[in-house]
Protein backbone atom coordinates (compact mmCIF):
# COMPACT_ATOMS: atom_id res chain seq x y z
CA UNK A 1 0.00 0.00 0.00
CA UNK A 2 1.34 3.47 -1.14
CA UNK A 3 2.61 5.39 2.17
CA UNK A 4 2.04 9.36 1.76
CA UNK A 5 5.00 11.81 2.61
CA UNK A 6 3.75 14.26 5.20
CA UNK A 7 5.45 17.92 5.85
CA UNK A 8 7.14 17.53 9.14
CA UNK A 9 6.62 20.04 11.87
CA UNK A 10 10.64 20.48 12.37
CA UNK A 11 9.72 22.72 15.39
CA UNK A 12 7.38 22.78 17.90
CA UNK A 13 6.00 26.43 16.91
CA UNK A 14 5.81 25.37 13.46
CA UNK A 15 2.66 25.24 11.38
CA UNK A 16 3.37 25.65 7.65
CA UNK A 17 6.89 26.08 5.81
CA UNK A 18 8.22 26.33 2.23
CA UNK A 19 9.11 23.33 0.29
CA UNK A 20 12.67 24.91 -0.92
CA UNK A 21 13.96 21.71 -2.84
CA UNK A 22 13.37 18.29 -3.40
CA UNK A 23 16.67 15.91 -4.10
CA UNK A 24 15.14 13.01 -5.08
CA UNK A 25 13.06 12.86 -8.34
CA UNK A 26 9.66 10.41 -9.66
CA UNK A 27 11.30 7.24 -9.92
CA UNK A 28 14.09 7.39 -7.47
CA UNK A 29 14.53 4.55 -5.14
CA UNK A 30 13.96 5.97 -1.32
CA UNK A 31 16.13 4.51 1.45
CA UNK A 32 14.85 5.02 5.11
CA UNK A 33 17.43 7.76 6.51
CA UNK A 34 17.74 9.43 3.35
CA UNK A 35 17.15 13.30 2.70
CA UNK A 36 14.75 13.80 0.45
CA UNK A 37 13.75 17.23 0.34
CA UNK A 38 14.55 20.44 1.85
CA UNK A 39 11.98 22.90 3.81
CA UNK A 40 12.21 26.44 4.89
CA UNK A 41 10.98 27.60 7.88
CA UNK A 42 11.09 30.59 9.20
CA UNK A 43 14.33 31.04 10.60
CA UNK A 44 15.97 28.01 8.73
CA UNK A 45 16.29 25.49 5.74
CA UNK A 46 16.58 21.68 7.14
CA UNK A 47 16.81 19.06 5.67
CA UNK A 48 14.26 16.20 5.49
CA UNK A 49 14.92 12.61 5.95
CA UNK A 50 12.92 9.55 4.79
CA UNK A 51 11.46 7.56 7.54
CA UNK A 52 10.23 4.06 5.01
CA UNK A 53 11.67 2.39 1.87
CA UNK A 54 10.16 2.26 -1.19
CA UNK A 55 10.33 4.63 -4.73
CA UNK A 56 9.18 7.91 -4.92
CA UNK A 57 6.05 7.16 -7.13
CA UNK A 58 4.63 10.69 -7.22
CA UNK A 59 6.05 14.35 -5.77
CA UNK A 60 2.26 15.97 -4.92
CA UNK A 61 4.13 19.58 -3.73
CA UNK A 62 6.11 20.85 -6.15
CA UNK A 63 9.70 22.55 -5.11
CA UNK A 64 9.06 26.37 -4.57
CA UNK A 65 5.42 25.96 -3.02
CA UNK A 66 4.95 28.11 -0.28
CA UNK A 67 3.27 27.90 3.14
CA UNK A 68 2.54 24.14 3.09
CA UNK A 69 0.76 23.21 6.52
CA UNK A 70 2.20 20.81 8.37
CA UNK A 71 0.85 17.34 7.78
CA UNK A 72 -0.21 18.05 4.15
CA UNK A 73 0.79 15.05 1.83
CA UNK A 74 3.67 16.37 -0.19
CA UNK A 75 4.85 13.24 -1.45
CA UNK A 76 3.81 9.24 -2.12
CA UNK A 77 5.90 6.84 -1.51
CA UNK A 78 5.57 3.49 -3.44
CA UNK A 79 6.76 0.04 -1.43
CA UNK A 80 8.76 -2.55 -2.73
CA UNK A 81 6.71 -4.75 -5.46
CA UNK A 82 4.18 -1.76 -5.68
CA UNK A 83 3.42 -0.59 -9.62
CA UNK A 84 4.78 2.79 -8.97
CA UNK A 85 2.18 4.17 -11.63
CA UNK A 86 -0.83 3.18 -9.86
CA UNK A 87 0.89 4.07 -6.74
CA UNK A 88 1.30 7.80 -8.33
CA UNK A 89 -2.23 7.90 -9.52
CA UNK A 90 -3.97 6.53 -6.73
CA UNK A 91 -1.92 9.28 -4.74
CA UNK A 92 -3.62 12.29 -2.95
CA UNK A 93 -4.27 15.37 -5.08
CA UNK A 94 -1.93 18.50 -4.39
CA UNK A 95 -3.61 19.89 -1.17
CA UNK A 96 -5.41 23.51 -3.40
CA UNK A 97 -4.50 26.80 -1.51
CA UNK A 98 -5.21 27.20 1.58
CA UNK A 99 -7.45 30.43 0.36
CA UNK A 100 -9.48 27.58 -1.75
CA UNK A 101 -9.84 25.35 0.56
CA UNK A 102 -11.36 27.69 2.97
CA UNK A 103 -13.87 29.19 0.20
CA UNK A 104 -15.69 25.83 -0.32
CA UNK A 105 -19.42 26.51 -0.12
CA UNK A 106 -20.28 24.62 3.45
CA UNK A 107 -23.44 22.61 1.89
CA UNK A 108 -23.15 19.95 3.71
CA UNK A 109 -21.33 18.63 7.25
CA UNK A 110 -19.37 16.38 4.99
CA UNK A 111 -18.47 18.87 2.17
CA UNK A 112 -17.66 21.37 5.22
CA UNK A 113 -14.87 18.67 6.79
CA UNK A 114 -13.28 17.96 3.71
CA UNK A 115 -12.95 21.40 2.52
CA UNK A 116 -12.20 22.76 6.00
CA UNK A 117 -8.02 23.97 5.88
CA UNK A 118 -5.57 21.49 8.15
CA UNK A 119 -5.20 24.54 11.03
CA UNK A 120 -8.69 25.20 11.15
CA UNK A 121 -10.59 24.78 14.39
CA UNK A 122 -13.22 22.45 14.79
CA UNK A 123 -16.75 23.15 13.45
CA UNK A 124 -18.83 25.05 15.45
CA UNK A 125 -22.93 24.55 15.75
CA UNK A 126 -24.40 26.82 13.14
CA UNK A 127 -25.72 29.66 16.49
CA UNK A 128 -21.78 29.66 17.54
CA UNK A 129 -20.95 30.43 14.05
CA UNK A 130 -23.63 33.10 14.34
CA UNK A 131 -22.06 34.74 17.69
CA UNK A 132 -18.45 34.62 16.27
CA UNK A 133 -18.87 35.88 12.96
CA UNK A 134 -17.85 39.53 12.57
CA UNK A 135 -20.31 42.37 12.27
CA UNK A 136 -19.51 45.37 10.43
CA UNK A 137 -22.32 47.52 12.07
CA UNK A 138 -25.67 46.55 13.74
CA UNK A 139 -27.80 45.47 10.23
CA UNK A 140 -25.12 43.90 8.07
CA UNK A 141 -22.45 40.82 8.28
CA UNK A 142 -18.68 41.32 7.11
CA UNK A 143 -18.86 37.29 5.13
CA UNK A 144 -14.96 36.08 5.56
CA UNK A 145 -13.11 32.34 5.21
CA UNK A 146 -11.53 31.55 8.52
CA UNK A 147 -7.96 31.87 6.99
CA UNK A 148 -8.78 35.68 5.93
CA UNK A 149 -9.83 36.30 9.25
CA UNK A 150 -6.65 35.27 10.79
CA UNK A 151 -4.43 37.00 8.00
CA UNK A 152 -6.26 40.18 8.56
CA UNK A 153 -6.03 39.97 12.32
CA UNK A 154 -2.18 39.64 12.17
CA UNK A 155 -1.98 42.19 9.50
CA UNK A 156 -3.83 44.77 12.09
CA UNK A 157 -6.87 45.32 9.42
CA UNK A 158 -10.09 45.44 10.38
CA UNK A 159 -12.22 43.15 8.22
CA UNK A 160 -15.28 45.94 7.29
CA UNK A 161 -12.67 47.90 5.53
CA UNK A 162 -11.56 45.14 3.27
CA UNK A 163 -14.06 44.32 -0.22
CA UNK A 164 -14.32 40.99 -0.93
CA UNK A 165 -13.67 39.56 -4.10
CA UNK A 166 -15.04 36.01 -3.41
CA UNK A 167 -18.93 34.52 -3.81
CA UNK A 168 -21.46 37.37 -2.54
CA UNK A 169 -18.66 39.78 -1.97
CA UNK A 170 -16.85 37.04 0.92
CA UNK A 171 -13.72 38.40 1.95
CA UNK A 172 -10.56 35.69 1.13
CA UNK A 173 -6.89 35.91 2.00
CA UNK A 174 -5.85 37.13 -1.51
CA UNK A 175 -8.34 40.35 -0.29
CA UNK A 176 -5.92 40.65 2.76
CA UNK A 177 -3.03 40.40 1.05
CA UNK A 178 -3.94 43.23 -1.63
CA UNK A 179 -5.19 44.95 1.88
CA UNK A 180 -1.65 45.27 3.47
CA UNK A 181 -0.08 46.82 0.22
CA UNK A 182 -2.79 49.55 0.28
CA UNK A 183 -5.25 48.31 -2.38
CA UNK A 184 -8.99 46.80 -1.99
CA UNK A 185 -9.81 48.96 1.16
CA UNK A 186 -12.65 50.97 1.90
CA UNK A 187 -12.68 54.50 3.07
CA UNK A 188 -12.66 54.39 7.02
CA UNK A 189 -15.99 55.04 8.66
CA UNK A 190 -16.68 58.72 8.95
CA UNK A 191 -16.22 60.05 13.06
CA UNK A 192 -19.65 60.89 14.26
CA UNK A 193 -20.64 64.47 14.64
CA UNK A 194 -18.57 65.62 18.02
CA UNK A 195 -16.39 63.08 18.32
CA UNK A 196 -12.47 63.82 19.12
CA UNK A 197 -11.43 61.34 16.52
CA UNK A 198 -9.21 59.37 19.76
CA UNK A 199 -10.02 56.76 21.89
CA UNK A 200 -11.67 56.81 25.30
CA UNK A 201 -9.75 57.22 28.23
CA UNK A 202 -8.70 53.21 28.81
CA UNK A 203 -9.18 52.08 25.48
CA UNK A 204 -6.51 50.90 23.32
CA UNK A 205 -5.86 52.92 20.57
CA UNK A 206 -5.52 50.92 17.26
CA UNK A 207 -3.26 50.69 15.11
CA UNK A 208 -2.67 52.98 12.14
CA UNK A 209 -4.15 50.81 8.67
CA UNK A 210 -1.63 49.87 6.02
CA UNK A 211 -3.80 52.27 3.96
CA UNK A 212 -3.52 55.63 6.75
CA UNK A 213 0.16 54.70 6.90
CA UNK A 214 0.44 55.15 2.64
CA UNK A 215 -1.67 58.48 2.56
CA UNK A 216 1.01 60.26 4.05
CA UNK A 217 3.33 59.48 1.79
CA UNK A 218 3.92 61.01 -1.78
CA UNK A 219 2.72 57.90 -4.72
CA UNK A 220 5.97 56.91 -6.14
CA UNK A 221 8.45 57.82 -3.21
CA UNK A 222 8.43 54.25 -1.82
CA UNK A 223 9.07 50.99 -2.14
CA UNK A 224 6.54 48.18 -0.64
CA UNK A 225 8.75 45.41 0.88
CA UNK A 226 6.39 42.31 1.50
CA UNK A 227 7.50 40.70 5.51
CA UNK A 228 9.32 37.49 4.96
CA UNK A 229 7.91 34.91 7.37
CA UNK A 230 11.21 35.71 9.61
CA UNK A 231 10.06 39.36 9.64
CA UNK A 232 6.47 38.25 11.22
CA UNK A 233 7.90 36.32 13.48
CA UNK A 234 9.89 38.10 15.15
CA UNK A 235 7.16 41.29 15.33
CA UNK A 236 4.47 38.50 16.43
CA UNK A 237 7.14 37.54 19.25
CA UNK A 238 8.36 40.77 20.24
CA UNK A 239 4.90 42.40 20.58
CA UNK A 240 3.82 40.24 22.52
CA UNK A 241 6.20 40.10 24.81
CA UNK A 242 6.91 43.53 25.44
CA UNK A 243 2.38 42.95 25.83
CA UNK A 244 2.54 40.40 28.39
CA UNK A 245 6.03 40.78 30.33
CA UNK A 246 6.19 43.29 32.37
CA UNK A 247 10.11 44.41 32.05
CA UNK A 248 11.80 46.34 33.93
CA UNK A 249 16.01 47.76 33.28
CA UNK A 250 18.79 48.24 35.01
CA UNK A 251 22.34 49.66 33.91
CA UNK A 252 25.29 49.21 35.07
CA UNK A 253 29.27 50.78 33.94
CA UNK A 254 31.75 48.13 34.45
CA UNK A 255 35.49 48.82 33.98
CA UNK A 256 37.04 46.33 31.36
CA UNK A 257 40.38 47.54 31.40
CA UNK A 258 41.67 44.13 33.38
CA UNK A 259 39.55 42.53 30.32
CA UNK A 260 40.80 43.84 27.86
CA UNK A 261 44.51 43.27 28.94
CA UNK A 262 43.32 39.70 29.61
CA UNK A 263 42.13 39.22 26.06
CA UNK A 264 45.24 40.91 23.83
CA UNK A 265 47.86 38.35 26.14
CA UNK A 266 45.94 35.52 25.75
CA UNK A 267 44.86 35.75 22.10
CA UNK A 268 48.73 36.70 21.52
CA UNK A 269 49.73 33.70 23.29
CA UNK A 270 47.21 31.03 21.42
CA UNK A 271 49.43 28.74 19.18
CA UNK A 272 49.29 28.64 15.33
CA UNK A 273 48.62 26.21 12.72
CA UNK A 274 51.31 25.31 10.01
CA UNK A 275 49.76 28.32 7.89
CA UNK A 276 50.54 30.68 10.97
CA UNK A 277 46.57 31.20 11.96
CA UNK A 278 45.97 31.14 15.49
CA UNK A 279 43.29 28.36 16.68
CA UNK A 280 41.17 31.15 18.63
CA UNK A 281 41.11 34.76 18.42
CA UNK A 282 38.63 35.51 21.69
CA UNK A 283 36.21 38.70 21.66
CA UNK A 284 34.56 40.65 24.39
CA UNK A 285 31.57 38.90 23.61
CA UNK A 286 32.73 35.40 24.44
CA UNK A 287 33.96 36.98 28.11
CA UNK A 288 30.55 38.44 28.17
CA UNK A 289 28.61 35.30 27.59
CA UNK A 290 30.97 33.46 29.98
CA UNK A 291 30.48 35.96 32.99
CA UNK A 292 26.67 36.07 32.64
CA UNK A 293 26.71 32.24 32.78
CA UNK A 294 28.35 32.52 35.92
CA UNK A 295 26.68 35.21 37.28
CA UNK A 296 23.65 33.24 36.87
CA UNK A 297 25.07 30.00 38.65
CA UNK A 298 25.94 32.41 41.49
CA UNK A 299 22.48 33.72 41.83
CA UNK A 300 20.46 30.84 41.17
CA UNK A 301 17.40 32.19 41.75
CA UNK A 302 17.55 34.68 38.57
CA UNK A 303 18.19 31.54 36.65
CA UNK A 304 14.42 31.15 36.00
CA UNK A 305 11.15 30.75 33.39
CA UNK A 306 7.76 32.25 34.12
CA UNK A 307 4.89 30.01 33.49
CA UNK A 308 1.53 30.11 35.14
CA UNK A 309 2.01 26.80 36.60
CA UNK A 310 5.13 27.33 38.58
CA UNK A 311 8.83 28.82 37.92
CA UNK A 312 10.78 26.56 36.31
CA UNK A 313 14.63 27.01 37.70
CA UNK A 314 17.51 26.11 35.54
CA UNK A 315 20.55 24.03 36.72
CA UNK A 316 22.45 24.97 33.85
CA UNK A 317 23.13 28.37 32.10
CA UNK A 318 21.91 28.41 28.50
CA UNK A 319 23.20 31.30 26.98
CA UNK A 320 21.20 32.45 24.02
CA UNK A 321 23.11 35.18 21.52
CA UNK A 322 21.47 36.95 19.34
CA UNK A 323 22.54 36.96 15.76
CA UNK A 324 21.95 39.68 12.85
CA UNK A 325 21.31 37.93 9.87
CA UNK A 326 19.73 39.01 6.61
CA UNK A 327 15.75 40.10 7.23
CA UNK A 328 15.90 40.05 10.72
CA UNK A 329 17.80 38.35 13.53
CA UNK A 330 18.20 34.72 15.70
CA UNK A 331 19.36 33.65 19.04
CA UNK A 332 21.82 30.68 18.64
CA UNK A 333 22.06 29.16 22.07
CA UNK A 334 25.37 28.14 23.74
CA UNK A 335 23.88 25.32 26.34
CA UNK A 336 25.97 24.57 29.54
CA UNK A 337 27.71 27.88 29.32
CA UNK A 338 29.59 27.84 32.81
CA UNK A 339 30.73 24.94 32.54
CA UNK A 340 32.87 25.80 28.78
CA UNK A 341 36.34 27.75 28.45
CA UNK A 342 36.14 30.70 26.86
CA UNK A 343 38.00 29.34 23.92
CA UNK A 344 35.21 27.03 23.26
CA UNK A 345 32.89 29.58 23.80
CA UNK A 346 34.27 31.53 21.55
CA UNK A 347 34.44 28.28 18.38
CA UNK A 348 30.99 27.42 19.24
CA UNK A 349 29.77 31.24 18.42
CA UNK A 350 31.65 31.43 15.30
CA UNK A 351 30.07 28.34 13.80
CA UNK A 352 26.58 29.42 15.36
CA UNK A 353 27.16 32.75 13.54
CA UNK A 354 28.13 31.64 10.20
CA UNK A 355 25.52 28.96 10.07
CA UNK A 356 22.85 31.54 11.16
CA UNK A 357 23.28 33.97 8.34
CA UNK A 358 23.13 30.73 6.04
CA UNK A 359 19.97 29.68 7.52
CA UNK A 360 21.45 26.22 8.40
CA UNK A 361 20.46 26.00 12.26
CA UNK A 362 18.78 23.67 13.82
CA UNK A 363 15.43 24.24 15.46
CA UNK A 364 17.03 23.05 18.92
CA UNK A 365 20.41 25.40 18.60
CA UNK A 366 17.81 28.81 18.78
CA UNK A 367 14.65 27.23 20.78
CA UNK A 368 14.88 27.47 24.41
CA UNK A 369 17.77 28.69 27.08
CA UNK A 370 17.44 30.58 30.22
CA UNK A 371 19.09 33.90 29.33
CA UNK A 372 20.02 36.27 25.97
CA UNK A 373 23.31 38.68 25.08
CA UNK A 374 22.47 41.31 22.83
CA UNK A 375 25.70 43.32 21.93
CA UNK A 376 25.51 46.81 19.91
CA UNK A 377 28.67 47.76 21.22
CA UNK A 378 30.57 46.78 17.73
CA UNK A 379 27.60 49.44 15.92
CA UNK A 380 29.33 52.53 18.46
CA UNK A 381 26.00 52.10 20.73
CA UNK A 382 26.88 53.32 23.64
CA UNK A 383 23.55 51.62 26.04
CA UNK A 384 20.53 50.14 25.23
CA UNK A 385 17.77 48.23 26.42
CA UNK A 386 16.82 45.08 25.17
CA UNK A 387 13.18 43.03 25.01
CA UNK A 388 12.94 39.47 26.78
CA UNK A 389 12.98 36.82 24.43
CA UNK A 390 10.39 33.94 26.50
CA UNK A 391 10.96 31.84 28.09
CA UNK A 392 13.78 33.91 29.05
CA UNK A 393 13.67 36.08 32.52
CA UNK A 394 16.38 38.09 31.78
CA UNK A 395 18.27 39.15 28.70
CA UNK A 396 21.63 41.28 28.67
CA UNK A 397 21.94 44.16 26.37
CA UNK A 398 26.00 45.43 25.84
CA UNK A 399 27.16 48.39 24.71
CA UNK A 400 30.46 49.41 23.11
CA UNK A 401 33.48 49.37 25.43
CA UNK A 402 35.28 53.14 25.15
CA UNK A 403 37.67 55.49 27.27
CA UNK A 404 35.71 57.58 29.71
CA UNK A 405 36.81 60.14 32.39
CA UNK A 406 36.35 58.67 35.93
CA UNK A 407 36.93 59.66 38.96
CA UNK A 408 38.98 57.10 41.62
CA UNK A 409 40.72 58.26 45.38
CA UNK A 410 39.61 62.27 44.39
CA UNK A 411 41.70 62.35 41.29
CA UNK A 412 40.31 61.99 37.35
CA UNK A 413 41.30 59.21 35.58
CA UNK A 414 40.71 57.46 31.64
CA UNK A 415 39.38 53.80 32.04
CA UNK A 416 37.85 51.57 29.79
CA UNK A 417 34.14 51.67 30.49
CA UNK A 418 31.17 49.29 29.24
CA UNK A 419 27.63 50.03 30.09
CA UNK A 420 25.59 47.00 30.46
CA UNK A 421 21.74 46.80 30.77
CA UNK A 422 19.57 44.00 32.35
CA UNK A 423 15.94 43.74 30.81
CA UNK A 424 14.22 41.54 33.47
CA UNK A 425 11.16 40.22 33.77
CA UNK A 426 9.63 41.29 36.76
CA UNK A 427 7.03 37.97 37.77
CA UNK A 428 10.08 36.21 37.69
CA UNK A 429 13.04 38.53 38.81
CA UNK A 430 12.22 41.27 41.43
CA UNK A 431 14.76 44.28 41.26
CA UNK A 432 16.34 42.96 44.12
CA UNK A 433 16.95 40.31 42.50
CA UNK A 434 17.90 41.46 39.27
CA UNK A 435 20.20 43.93 40.92
CA UNK A 436 22.46 40.97 42.62
CA UNK A 437 22.76 39.76 39.16
CA UNK A 438 23.82 42.36 37.42
CA UNK A 439 26.10 43.14 40.43
CA UNK A 440 28.05 39.26 40.10
CA UNK A 441 28.29 39.51 36.27
CA UNK A 442 30.22 43.14 36.92
CA UNK A 443 32.13 41.60 39.40
CA UNK A 444 33.04 38.81 36.90
CA UNK A 445 33.68 41.32 33.71
CA UNK A 446 35.74 43.31 35.89
CA UNK A 447 38.35 40.82 37.42
CA UNK A 448 38.03 37.86 34.34
CA UNK A 449 40.41 36.12 36.21
CA UNK A 450 37.75 34.71 38.29
CA UNK A 451 36.00 33.19 35.56
CA UNK A 452 39.14 30.58 35.07
CA UNK A 453 39.06 29.89 38.61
Amino acid sequence: MPTNILMPALSPTMEKGNLAKWLKKEGDKVKSGDVIAEIETDKATMEVEAVDEGTLARIVVPEGTQDVAVNDVIAVLAGDGEDIKAAGAGAASPPPKAEARAEAPKESAATAKASAPAAAAPAQPREAQKEAAPQTNGHARTFSSPLARRLAREAGIELARINGSGPHGRIIARDVDEARSGKGLKAPAATPAGAPGIAPLGAVAPSMSDKQILALYEPGSYEVIPHDGMRRTIAQRLTASVQTVPHFYLTMDCNIGKLVEAREEINAAAPKDKDGKPSYKLSVNDFVIKALALALQRIPNANVSWTDGGMLKHKHSDVGVAVAMPGGLITPIIRKAETKPISAISAEMKDFAARARARKLKPEEYQGGTTAVSNLGMYGIKDFTAVINPPHATILAVGTGEERAIVRHGKIEVAQIMSVTLSCDHRAVDGALGAELIGAFKMLIENPVMMVV
